[in-house]
């Protein structure tokens, strides 16, 4: 699964390197991590993700790379409104298995036409393993590129619309799909996100066709051979902590400054 992530790009630049337009808004509210680098990325925060959509006024016209936010958490269109332009709450949708994504109500219809990516740094993921007394000891890991570069995943995202309330925004959210971790990855998690390679990113985006079935399998080996699994930090755990060094690599032991500081 995929429960926690980072992400430090800037989406003006993302556009630029995506040949994408930014449709994020400048004046929209944010948390501070959502605004900036946001190194402990958690269900419910605003993220970044990429959709590929035609113009409104102009549907004949090829479909445009787009960066926008939405809500980590997807709200099926269909969810009604606890408050007017409030969806009722729920358990937040982030993460949806692909091989049921088509079966399931809550992503099949996002599945056939609203598919996005989206970009991180890397992910979390905790090994559970036991421990003294029979208590299940948890250690963080970040999985990244070795090279340093960016990983898209991929993800479904859904427009949320109150019918009662026509002056409030629409929300836009999304889910990160998952499948069964392959290789060295599946020591530390029986799931892992949807790693999308850059050669599928118009076939999945592509909002006028179903995506190929092949695309929700696992990746190849050779993409998830290409990652570093790092031990982390447990300060991670908490979303209240959120700073670079979250990301450093810690020794098999290592009890680093931040956690020394947070035991006296």
């Amino acid at each position: 699964m995929c429960g926690r992530y980072a992400t430090t790009v800037d989406p003006s630049l993302l556009a630029v390197e995506l040949d994408a337009l930014d449709e994020t808004d400048a004046k929209e509210e944010l948390l501070p991590q959502e605004a900036g680098p946001n190194y402990n990325v958690a269900p419910t925060n605003k993220v970044l993700t990429v959709v590929s959509r035609h113009d409104r006024d102009h549907k004949d016209d090829e479909p445009q790379r787009r960066i926008r936010r939405m809500r980590w958490g997807l709200v099926p269109h269909w969810t009604k409104p606890d408050a007017p332009g409030v969806p009722a709450k729920g358990k937040p949708l982030f993460n949806a298995r692909a091989d049921k994504a088509a079966t399931t109500p809550s992503f099949r219809d996002a599945l056939k036409y609203k598919r996005c990516l989206v970009p991180m740094d890397g992910w979390y993921e905790w090994l559970t393993e036991p421990g003294a007394g029979g208590k299940a000891v948890k250690t963080p890991f970040f999985m990244t590129p070795k090279d340093g570069s960016r990983i898209y995943m991929a993800g479904l995202w859904s427009v949320w619309r109150d019918p009662h309330a026509d002056n409030v925004s629409p929300l836009l959210s999304c889910t990160i799909l998952t499948t069964d971790a392959i290789g060295d990855l599946a020591r530390i998690h029986d799931r892992m996100p949807l790693i999308m390679p850059q050669g599928n990113w118009d076939s999945w985006l592509d909002p006028d066709h179903p995506a190929p079935a092949g695309l929700l399998e696992s990746p190849d080996e050779d993409i998830v051979a290409q990652l570093e699994l790092r031990q982390v930090s447990e300060r991670v755990n908490s979303v209240r902590n959120n700073a670079p060094d979250l990301v450093d690599r810690v020794q098999p032991g290592q009890i680093d400054v931040g956690e020394q500081i947070s035991l006296l």
